[in-house]
């Protein structure tokens, strides 16, 4: 299998994915302006011990608060506290940061010590000998002491077809061949995933044989698919086609299915109702939560400004302005990484203005 990473960015955002054999395998998305902290280093203060929950809550500096477990380094600390940490889970699901003891000088206010890796370099540390193409001149030069000999630039580095794949990753459904689907739904409390054979088992002898083949046969792309999405907690199965006895024949090749991934989850078993039980560690915020709220939509609106802007203009044509919801507009406000980088990557400041008459996340592309 031949691995590489390819990174594609655009203002206020890096996403590099890892493909092996022209599909993906790893996702990574790294937004500086909204860091998602996993990797960062903080001189903390204890603020309060839960005893309930064995562990204490940290104040970190910007006003953050992480909770630190007592098995990762609260046991033995009281209020009032200095600590040094870092940050092991974003905060995701309505969940804060998780974090866990680190080495270092406690003595002081709440600071930012280190930022941890970014999305190139963590799926460069998972494929050690992978070589990295970037389509952005500056993050290659910035990469090029870590990642030596490895880093190459290309101005396109994802092919049309990993674009594709990219985009389906932030769709609620799956198509699969044969025209079967999982159908994935986040909830507060669990992911919920249902499989939907369709016309896949239609007029086939046998077919609870048939049943469990075909749910056999799609575990390796529903295990990818949990990789892929970075989804955690809970999440739940509900197979297609078979009595609840039944779905113990998948016990095996599920659970090996997902031990090809490096959070090693776990397949618990099965409930009462024949779902799949499945628990993977949460790290970083899963896509659609990515994909969701006012800053999303900013970057997603620039990321459309920018290729306004680039795109062949009408002779003395106005330039493309970015209308965008007022939300939307405070979130590309307070994000002076992604307004700086677009400066940078354009030689103008991006053009764009709070419009009252959109509303929610809205957004547009105005010319004058």
């Amino acid at each position: 299998m031949n691995t590489e990473i390819r990174a594609r960015t655009r203002p206020g955002e890096v996403a590099a994915v890892a493909v092996v054999d022209g599909r993906l395998l790893d996702v990574a998305i790294e937004r500086p302006g909204a860091p998602d902290g996993v990797g960062d280093l903080h001189r903390g203060r204890i603020t309060a011990r839960v005893r309930a929950m064995a562990g204490a809550f940290v104040a970190l500096a910007g006003g953050v608060e992480g909770f630190l477990p007592d098995r990762q380094g609260a046991a033995g600390c009281g209020e009032g506290d200095a600590v040094v940490v870092r940050v092991t889970r974003a905060a995701q699901g309505g969940k804060g940061l998780r974090l866990a003891r680190a080495e270092g000088e406690a003595a002081g206010p709440p600071a930012l010590l280190g930022r941890g890796p970014g999305a190139v370099e963590r799926l460069a540390a998972l494929h050690p000998a992978a070589p990295v193409t970037v389509d952005d001149p500056a993050l290659a030069a910035r990469l090029a002491p870590l990642l030596a000999g490895r880093i190459r630039f290309a101005p396109a580095a994802w092919e049309p077809a990993i674009a594709e794949e990219f985009a389906a990753l932030f769709e609620p459904e799956v198509a699969l061949d044969g025209g079967a689907r999982l159908s994935i739904t986040p909830t507060p409390a669990l992911t919920a995933i249902d499989v939907d054979l369709g016309a896949r088992v239609a007029g086939r002898e046998g077919a609870r044989a048939a049943h469990l083949a075909a749910n056999r046969a799609l575990l390796p792309e529903l295990a990818r698919q949990i990789r892929l999405r970075h989804l955690g907690g809970a999440i739940l199965v509900d197979f297609a086609g078979l009595a609840l006895r039944g779905r113990a024949a998948l016990a095996a090749p599920l659970a090996a299915a997902l031990a090809t991934d490096p959070l090693t989850p776990r397949l618990l078993g099965f409930t009462a109702l024949g779902l799949a039980e499945i628990l993977r560690p949460r790290v970083h915020p899963p896509l659609h939560e990515r994909a969701r709220g006012p800053h999303a939509a900013a970057l997603a609106g620039l990321a459309a400004l920018e290729a306004a802007c680039r795109a062949p203009a009408a002779p003395a044509g106005p330039a493309p302005v970015l209308s965008a919801a007022p939300a939307v507009a405070a979130a590309l406000a307070a994000d002076a990484a992604a307004n700086a980088e677009f400066r940078a990557r354009n030689t103008i400041a991006p053009a764009w203005r709070s419009a009252a008459g959109l509303t929610g996340l809205g957004w547009r592309i105005d010319h004058g």
